[in-house]
């Protein structure tokens, strides 16, 4: 049931609003930065390896069950862009609700009633994926596929892409994906013991960066 659940809580058609944002890409195709299919491999790994990482491994402590609030804490002391901050919450807002509809727990009541403006969208998955009856790495392999997938699948919009292309990019990270899911799943696993600052805190200077100049686009086709 849980292998199910995974596969539920990774579809890109689960209704937790990640459709409507780039995760950086709208603003790297604007720069040229990403403008085919071997820029496109580039750029994911390198999100995969940063913001992938760090977002993977709140995910995974999450869902041991450690303390959501402190943990949304963490994410916002790893989240150092206010613009970035904003569109983390307003995913976990979205997440939250499809989570709560699908998988009703505690958990994500008591982050609900505590976070009223929205966790940040990792946190939310981690306890969500607990209520799914998921491991700590089925939590970090959602959220670091997370990572590349939703930006992979806006390049095919903005660029053009062939889907296909798109798609053997995210097959040849499969190794990488597997290694960041695992090094945030070990994190996790000593997070009770040590606390937050164990987990990754991987920056990524350039996503803030754009990330604040793309929210101040008038016209932009991604909401991030």
């Amino acid at each position: 049931m849980s292998r199910t659940a995974l596969l539920i809580l990774a579809d890109g058609r689960f209704p937790a609003g990640g459709h409507a944002h780039s995760g950086g890409m709208e603003a790297a195709v604007a720069s040229g930065a990403v403008h085919d299919t071997a820029s496109l491999q580039t750029f994911c790994r390198g999100r995969l390896h940063t913001a992938g990482l760090t977002a993977a491994g709140l995910a995974a402590a999450a869902a041991t069950g450690y303390d959501a609030l402190a943990l949304d804490d963490a994410a916002d002391i790893r989240t150092p862009a206010p613009a970035l901050r904003r569109i983390a919450r307003r995913l976990g807002r979205q997440m939250m609700r499809a989570a709560r509809a699908t998988w009703p727990c505690t958990g994500l009541d008591h982050l609900a009633r505590h976070r009223p403006q929205g966790a940040h969208q990792p946190v939310v998955l981690g306890v969500t994926a607990r209520a799914a009856d998921l491991t700590p790495l089925d939590a970090a392999q959602a959220a670091a596929y997370d990572s590349v997938g939703g930006p992979a699948t806006a390049a095919v919009r903005l660029l053009s892409l062939d889907p296909f292309d798109a798609t053997a990019v995210l097959a040849r990270l499969t190794g990488d994906l597997d290694a960041v899911a695992r090094r945030a799943a070990d994190a996790a696993g000593r997070v009770a013991d040590q606390g937050v600052t164990v987990l990754p805190a991987v920056s990524a200077p350039l996503l803030d960066i754009t990330g604040e100049q793309h929210a101040a686009w008038t016209v932009r086709l991604f909401a991030s």
